[in-house]
């Protein structure tokens, strides 16, 4: 893998770290109001749609991180046929 792989990768972690993080601190939060980032500016939403929009940005997020997975299996299939054509027998590759 190459090194602007393994950053997307880790980047997509902290990004569902973060959201974790910010679901489970509005938990703790007895406030009807709370800072929420729109951009650059912070504005006062209500909790209960601060809830909304973080469940829906993790959905959001493993959506993504499906269609991304998908898209790789596909193209790591095609590659094994290829080598499969051209090697025959003489590789094995791992099964997915």
């Amino acid at each position: 893998m190459t090194r602007t792989v393994l950053r997307e990768q880790i980047g997509g972690k902290e990004t569902n770290e973060n959201l974790e993080d910010a679901s489970n601190e509005l938990i703790l939060t007895d406030k009807d109001m709370v800072s929420f980032q729109v951009g650059e500016v912070f504005v006062h939403v209500p909790m209960e749609e601060v809830e909304d929009r973080i469940e829906q940005m993790k959905m959001k997020e493993v959506t993504s991180k499906k269609l991304e997975k998908d898209s790789i299996v596909a193209q790591m299939a095609e590659l094994k046929k290829i080598l499969y054509g051209r090697c025959k027998d003489s590789i094995n590759l791992e099964e997915d």
